[in-house]
């Protein structure tokens, strides 16, 4: 049997690139992910170019999201909607367990929401073209999949302030 250098080139190659799956697909999984952002309800953080259909593309941070204390006020999340699970949404955390907030109203039933221990309140930074804890309550913080720390596509907003 030959040895690894003793291979044809293209054999050695394939072999290389495919040891690599298991660490990008660790790494895409559980430390960090690039996401695209859909619509416009996180403009103009995100998406703030209407006229255009170019998409701002993000990174996410997906380790440690679920510890205590990782999470603060003015945060921007990617999470499963409680709505429909299989779809990701992102939004500005507004508010966190224990606090009172003053909610939107309508769509929320009451002027004032008080959040439960181990959920959020999200808003989308656009009001009028957001459906957010307005409109679903609190969110449990086991639906937070990341959390977004920064634009990276398309290359004139890479670095832009998410706050």
């Amino acid at each position: 049997m030959p040895s690894f250098s003793q291979l044809p080139i293209g054999i050695r190659t394939t072999i290389v690139t495919l040891t690599w799956f298991p660490v990008l697909y660790t790494f895409t999984n559980h430390i960090y992910q690039p996401f695209q952002i859909n619509g416009m309800s996180m403009s103009p953080t995100f998406n703030p170019n209407t006229s255009n259909t170019s998409k701002d593309i993000v990174l996410v941070q997906k380790f440690n999201v679920k510890k205590p204390g990782s999470l603060n006020k003015g945060d921007i999340i990617l999470f499963h909607s409680p709505l429909d699970p299989e779809k990701l949404v992102t939004k500005r955390i507004q508010g966190m367990q224990g606090e009172t907030i003053n909610t939107q109203s309508p769509p929320y039933p009451r002027p004032e929401a008080r959040i439960p221990r181990n959920h959020l309140w999200v808003e989308g930074d656009n009001a009028f073209h957001s459906i957010d804890s307005n409109s679903f309550g609190a969110i449990s913080q086991a639906l937070v999949v990341g959390k977004v720390i920064g634009v990276i596509w398309p290359l004139a907003r890479f670095g832009v302030d998410l706050s």
